[in-house]
C-alpha cells in the first residue's frame, strides 16, 4: 500500500518538542544520558493487514496509550559524532537494555555493562540510578527530572517515535509503505520525508506502528546517500499487560553510597547551559551556551576535558570563530566562546542559528 498526505508547516509552538527530537537525532540525548537502538526486522513475508491511510494511522498513533508493558530495546547508533560540551557521547555502536512500565508513569530500566549493571527505577516520586560497578546510588526528584527532560526517548521507542511524529508531521510528506514484523508483532511502516523546502541532511524517518495497539515499536532514521540506518531504536521483543509492582520500587543495597542529585533546572540556570532551539521541523538546530571552560580554545579547557581545538575544521562567521564537525546525518559547530550548535542540517544552517 502507498497512500500519501502532505501537510503545511506550522509555527514555532512546537520548538521545544522539535528541539528534543533534533537533539536526539544528532546527539542521541536523554534524561540519563543513555543511547539505545533496535535491530532491523527479520527477513520474511510481510504481514497482511487491512489498508489504512496516512491520516488515519498518524491520528491513531498520536492517540495511542501503550499501558503497562515490558520488553527489550536495542539501539543501533551510526551517527558517529564525538562527545561535545553539554551533549551526551554519540559514538557509534549497538546497545541493549531491558525496560518495564506500569503505564502510569512508573518504570524500570536495566542496562548491562562490562563492569556490572546500571539500574534506573522511577517510583512515581523519586528517580533512582544504581551503578553496581562502584556501588553508588543517585537519587533525584522525579518531578524535577520530568520537567526539564521530558520523556526518556533513549530507552522508550514509543516515546521517541511519537515525539518525532508530532514534531516533524507539519513539514513532511507522509506515506504508509507496506507492513513489517517487529518484535514478533505485525506492524505498519509509516514514513515521513522532509518537504522540499526543508534544509536537512536526512532522507526520511520510518516508524513501525503496532497494528493492534497503534503503539510505535521502532524508529529508524535514514540519511541522504545511504541505505543503512544512521539511527534505529526499537523493541526486539515486547509484551503488553500488567507488571509486578515490586519492579517499580527501589531500596539501596547494603553498603551503597547514596547521593542526592541537584535539580537539573537549577543546575542549568546557574551554569548557563539551558539549550535553546532555532527553527522548527527538520531544520531545527539546538544551541547550547556552555561555560567558557568548555570552549574550543585549549587555554580555556578545564582539566580532563577533551581538546576541542583538534576536532573538525576551523570555521568562522558573524558569530565568531570555532570548529565544525560533520557526519552524513548532520553536524555541530563549537565556538571559541563555548557555544555549541547541532542539528541534522548543513553548515550554513548551523551558522545562521548561531547568528540568530
Amino acid at each position: 500500500m502507498s497512500d500519501r498526505s502532505r501537510t503545511g508547516r506550522r509555527g514555532g509552538g512546537h520548538a521545544r518538542t522539535t528541539g528534543r527530537v533534533a537533539g536526539a537525532v544528532v546527539a542521541v540525548a536523554g534524561a540519563v544520558g543513555l543511547a539505545l537502538l533496535a535491530l532491523p526486522a527479520g527477513a520474511g513475508a510481510a504481514p497482511e493487514l487491512p489498508p489504512v491511510t496516512p491520516e488515519e494511522l498518524v491520528s491513531s498513533v498520536l492517540k495511542a496509550r501503550p499501558g503497562p508493558f515490558d520488553g527489550t530495546v536495542t539501539l543501533d547508533n551510526q551517527l558517529g559524532l564525538p562527545a561535545l560540551p553539554n551533549m551526551p557521547a554519540a559514538g557509534s555502536g549497538t546497545s541493549t537494555v531491558r525496560v518495564w512500565s506500569d503505564g502510569e508513569g512508573r518504570g524500570r530500566v536495566q542496562v548491562p555493562s562490562d563492569s556490572g549493571e546500571r539500574t534506573l527505577v522511577s517510583d512515581g516520586s523519586t528517580l533512582w540510578a544504581w551503578n553496581s560497578a562502584d556501588r553508588t546510588v543517585v537519587r533525584s526528584a522525579e518531578h524535577a527530572e520530568r520537567h526539564t527532560s521530558g520523556p526518556d526517548t533513549t530507552t522508550d521507542p514509543t516515546a521517541a517515535a511519537t515525539m518525532a511524529l508530532a514534531a516533524l508531521r507539519p513539514s513532511s510528506t507522509i506515506d504508509v509503505d507496506g507492513t513489517a514484523e517487529v518484535a514478533g508483532r505485525p506492524a505498519y511502516e509509516l514514513v515521513l520525508a522532509p518537504l522540499p523546502s526543508e534544509r536537512t541532511l536526512l532522507r526520511e524517518v520510518r516508524i513501525a506502528v503496532d497494528s493492534a495497539t497503534r503503539v510505535p515499536l521502532r524508529l529508524t532514521v535514514l540519511a541522504n546517500g545511504s541505505s543503512d540506518p544512521a539511527l534505529q531504536l526499537g523493541f526486539t521483543d515486547v509484551s503488553f499487560g500488567a507488571q509486578d509492582g515490586s519492579l517499580f520500587t527501589f531500596t539501596p543495597p547494603p553498603g551503597a553510597t547514596v547521593k542526592d542529585r541537584e535539580p537539573r533546572a537549577e543546575h542549568e540556570k546557574t551554569n548557563g547551559e539551558r539549550p535553546t532551539v532555532v527553527g522548527d521541523g527538520w531544520d531545527s538546530v539546538v544551541v547550547t551556551k556552555a561555560p567558557a571552560r568548555d570552549s574550543a580554545r585549549a587555554e580555556d579547557r578545564r582539566p580532563g576535558a577533551p581538546d576541542l581545538s583538534t576536532l573538525g575544521t576551523p570555521v568562522s562567521g558573524p558569530w565568531g570563530n570555532g570548529r565544525l564537525i560533520t557526519t552524513t546525518v548532520g553536524g555541530a559547530i563549537i565556538t571559541d566562546d563555548g557555544r555549541v550548535a547541532a542539528g541534522a542540517v548543513p553548515e550554513q544552517v548551523l551558522s545562521s542559528a548561531l547568528s540568530a
